[in-house]
């Protein structure tokens, strides 16, 4: 047998009174359905929880423990239909968000300050992994939301680029480079440059094997992340082709430049979903967070 709503009402009305004929008139009963109830209770538990004197009505150590919980069992009772109608409006629930590590850098700062603004109640559970595997994990349901490089296709998914940036040239600090204005690509000509990885990081190398068309470099040890990269530039392995948003990083040893003479690819970040979300806390973010609002115009 389980306790009912009816009983724990019943139990906290004379657990707090500590008299049964101002609890039934708090509860607007009579006093036999009520001690009905608190017998009930009683036999659920399987422990006495009240003590019945001609002082009065007392709380045994069972009652004691009980009435806690019970407290609690209503206060959720109370508030679980409000909390339903707030997820189904999308002003709470849980949104699963993947991103990569550049975003981290970029982008994702603002997202999370928009959703903390914008949707207080709605839980965000972060997943930091490469484009490739967010797509994926889109699909078998694990994200509900990815910021990813890649642009996928087919109707399976809807978009929309939220972010651009342009590439900068990563220089050793001491590097004769570094003092220049800005860098040509011609200038790498026959440079030791720190290349992506073409499987797990094959957005970025697509850009900037097309920053470097034309010039012989040598390209060594094809990384996934731009920090790692950006460690290898400090210590004067070679130089990098980065977004901009890693100059936010700061990192010792590092100077970075523009990369003259040439401006395209850009940088994009999309968001990314199923079109058949059933998410409503992600349609309200979708439609209302200015950091997932489509770009415009030039970076």
């Amino acid at each position: 047998m389980n306790m009912t709503l009816e009983q724990v009402r019943a139990f906290v009305a004379v657990a707090e009174e500590l008299h049964f004929g101002r609890a039934a008139q708090r509860l607007q009963m009579t006093q036999p359905p009520l001690s009905r109830q608190i017998q009930k209770l009683e036999r659920t538990v399987g422990a006495e929880l009240l003590l019945r004197s001609h002082r009065g009505v007392e709380l045994t150590a069972a009652g004691t423990a009980l009435l806690a919980q019970a407290r609690q069992i209503l206060a959720l009772s109370e508030s679980a239909p409000d909390l339903a109608r707030r997820a189904a409006r999308g002003q709470a629930g849980v949104i699963r968000l993947g991103f990569t590590a550049t975003a981290a850098i970029g982008v994702l700062g603002d997202v999370l300050r928009d959703l903390d603004d914008h949707l207080p109640e709605v839980e965000v559970v972060l997943h930091e992994w490469v484009s490739a595997r967010q797509l994926d994990h889109l699909r078998d349901g694990r994200l509900d939301l990815a910021l990813t490089r890649t642009l996928p296709t087919g109707e399976e998914f809807s978009s929309r680029a939220i972010h651009r940036e342009r590439l900068v040239l990563a220089l050793p600090s001491e590097d004769p480079l570094s003092s220049a204005d800005d860098v040509t690509p011609s200038a790498l000509e026959g440079r030791t440059v720190i290349g992506y990885s073409a499987t797990d990081a094959a957005y970025f190398d697509e850009l900037s094997s097309a920053v470097l068309a034309g010039v012989s470099t040598h390209r060594h040890e094809r990384l996934t992340q731009v920090h790692s990269m950006l460690a290898l530039v400090a210590a004067r392995r070679g130089v990098a082709i980065v977004p901009r948003s890693a100059t936010r990083m700061h990192p010792d040893g590092v100077t970075f430049r523009e990369i003259a003479g040439w401006r395209e690819p850009v940088v994009r970040l999309h968001a990314v979903w199923r079109s058949s979300t059933s998410n409503p806390a992600l349609r309200r973010a979708l439609n209302g967070l200015p950091s997932l609002a489509a770009t415009v115009g030039a970076p």
